[in-house]
């Protein structure tokens, strides 16, 4: 039986992978993702969304979530590129969510509790898409996860890298 081995993780490259257009091509890859799974042909398949993560190495990965019978056990849009990111053994640089309201439209999701504690683990430098005031098209701000999470309450530990 062979197995394959698990990669390593990656210590973080300088935040040089961070720029205006790997941060626009994040994003133009989750549109991607929402017009092309979602193509809106029906009335239930417009109103729908993705994720975009950048990683520390220039790579993007994009997921969506599935559609569920109970609302109790949905998922994020961000788990599936948060879960492959550590599969690759890689740091996420920065994290999209857009939602298409009606076909053109889309908005900005800034990421939920859940996901800025997933995030949290890639430190407080990870850039992460936020809603810009009176936005048609969905283009987002981009602030610090450290600037949406001020107060975060892990950083009162020595092991977490928020200090």
């Amino acid at each position: 039986m062979t197995t394959t081995p698990h990669p390593e993780p990656q210590p973080p490259v300088p935040r040089r992978t961070v720029t205006p257009d790997r941060l626009a091509a994040t994003v133009s890859a989750c549109r991607a993702l929402i017009e092309n799974r979602f193509p809106g042909q029906g009335s239930d398949d417009v109103e729908r969304g993705a994720a975009a993560m950048l990683l520390d190495d220039g790579t993007i990965l994009t997921g969506t979530a599935p559609d569920v019978v109970n609302p109790g056990v949905e998922i994020c849009h961000e788990t599936e590129p948060f879960a492959a990111a550590f599969r690759l053994g890689r740091a996420i640089v920065a994290s999209v969510c857009l939602a298409r309201e009606q076909p053109g439209r889309f908005v900005v999701l800034s990421p939920c509790g859940v996901c800025r504690e997933r995030l949290a683990v890639h430190g407080p430098d990870v850039c992460v898409a936020v809603p810009r005031p009176g936005d048609e098209r969905g283009d987002p701000a981009w602030i610090t996860l450290g600037e949406a999470l001020p107060y975060y309450w892990a950083a009162v530990f020595d092991d977490v890298p928020w200090r």
